[in-house]
């Protein structure tokens, strides 16, 4: 496969599409009013802002139009994001940023807040001393810790070497850090060597640019480490580029058809198609799958399937298998618009079907937290629980209600970029493919 080549017919495809679409129709402010639905919407916007009781927000109204459009399609992912939301997404995508060297994930039972889910080595976060479970109070003077998580991390990146002050909290106290940002690079490949000189490598999505030469060197290093048994671990990875997918697919096969795309006509035209080259693996491999692949996930594991390259272990994959157009819009926001539908090389659809596993195991690594509901308390008192000996606090709301919700085992990861942690005991999906390798 060469990259320069399918890059050329993904723009393709893009254009193709879009000439068909502007045939069918097309509005322009001189037309839209022209049917009695477009009048329609032209004077609702009209008389909100002429008798509304309260100020409104004309941003807020047309991205609310906006968003009402592309959810008539009732199409999950046809969908719009907002500038503040793809200026990070593009940063994602261009796989290096301003910041200061950590993830996070959400605080609150609601998805608000930020918290630490890990510091990486010899960046801003680390050196200040800043550590796994740290709460985000106040980044500056604007407090956050109700605030979407996306809004916490455009506050928290920003130009390389710009100083930020973030007040965290740990273990309830709050204490005060200045940090200045530097150069980010999103490593998405880990690796590493298990037990038996068993390969492997962990890929935990594609949405980056710089998947491919990652996932490349990872490969390299595992033929240069004389690894004969590999294990390619793509679960709760949500997918992203198409073609990052059709490359890592032809890491390990030599000929054939990776993927196929058809349109609403139903034209289907082969997206990729493997290569032999000196560089791809060809020892035995298993491929890790759960409930959170997706997409171009999907894409890797079905041609590996059907072409009898590699057994597959674990769960039922997501089933995404439509491909998109993202379009950015004058606003700064971005637009991904459905307009295929992908195959695999036996011309498998599994779009809200999935994939089935060759070996069916459970994923274990993540156990349902204790959570509860309850109510005839007293109003806005506080409840101790004994849970298996633990004490379990809630407060009950102005109604006497009350709900509990635990934390989610965190899997252990490496504060090291690139390197894989795993568990061969605990995690039975693993577990079982060091089995099938033996």
């Amino acid at each position: 496969m060469k990259p320069n080549r399918l890059a050329i017919i993904a723009g393709t495809l893009a254009v193709t599409a879009a000439v068909a679409y502007a045939q069918i129709s097309a509005y322009t402010p001189s037309n839209i009013g022209s049917t009695p639905t477009g009048k329609t919407f032209i004077e609702v916007l009209n008389d909100l802002n002429k008798y509304y009781l309260y100020p409104v927000d004309q941003e807020k109204l047309l991205r609310g139009a906006i968003n009402g459009a592309i959810g008539s399609l009732d199409d999950e992912f046809t969908y719009y994001s907002e500038p503040a939301s793809n200026q990070i997404d593009q940063q994602n995508l261009q796989g290096e940023f301003g910041g200061i060297g950590i993830s996070l994930v959400a605080a609150n039972a609601d998805g608000t807040g930020g918290k630490v889910d890990n510091v990486y080595k010899d960046n801003p976060a680390a050196k200040a001393g800043v550590q796994i479970g740290d709460v985000f109070v106040k980044i500056g003077d604007k407090e956050v810790m109700t605030a979407k998580l996306d809004e916490i991390v455009k506050l928290v990146r920003g130009p390389v070497g710009s100083e930020i002050t973030v007040t965290f909290a740990r273990n309830g106290k709050p204490f005060v850090v200045k940090l200045k940002r530097d150069t980010i690079r999103i490593i998405s490949v880990e690796e590493t060597i298990l037990p038996g000189n068993v390969g492997y490598i962990a890929l935990n999505t594609f949405y980056n640019e710089k998947v491919i030469p990652q996932f490349r060197a990872a490969v390299a290093d595992m033929k240069k480490k004389n690894v004969d048994k590999l294990i390619l671990d793509l679960r709760d990875n949500g997918g992203g580029l198409l073609n990052a997918g059709v490359d890592v697919a032809d890491q390990f096969m030599q000929s054939g058809p990776i993927v196929s795309l058809r349109d609403r006509d139903k034209n289907t035209e082969v997206y990729g198609k493997a290569t032999k080259q000196n560089t791809d693996y060809t020892g035995k491999l298993i491929v890790l799958v759960n409930k959170n692949s997706a997409s171009a996930s999907e894409v890797v594991s079905g041609a590996l399937q059907d072409t009898k390259r590699a057994t597959i272990v674990g769960e039922q994959t997501f089933g995404k298998g439509v491909a998109q157009i993202p379009i950015t819009l004058p606003d700064g926001g971005k637009v991904a618009i459905v307009a295929n539908e992908w195959l695999t090389p036996l011309g498998r659809q599994i779009h809200k079907k999935g994939i089935t596993p060759d070996v069916v195991v459970k994923d274990t690594r993540y156990t349902l937290p204790l959570n509860f509901t309850g109510g005839g308390a007293a109003p806005n008192t506080t409840l101790t629980i004994t849970v298996d000996g633990k004490p379990v606090t809630v407060t009950a709301d102005k109604d006497g209600k009350f709900s509990y919700t635990g934390e989610v085992k965190r899997p252990t990861r490496s504060s090291t970029q690139g390197e894989a942690v795993v568990d061969t005991q605990g995690d039975a999906i693993l577990k079982k493919a060091l089995e099938l390798l033996k």
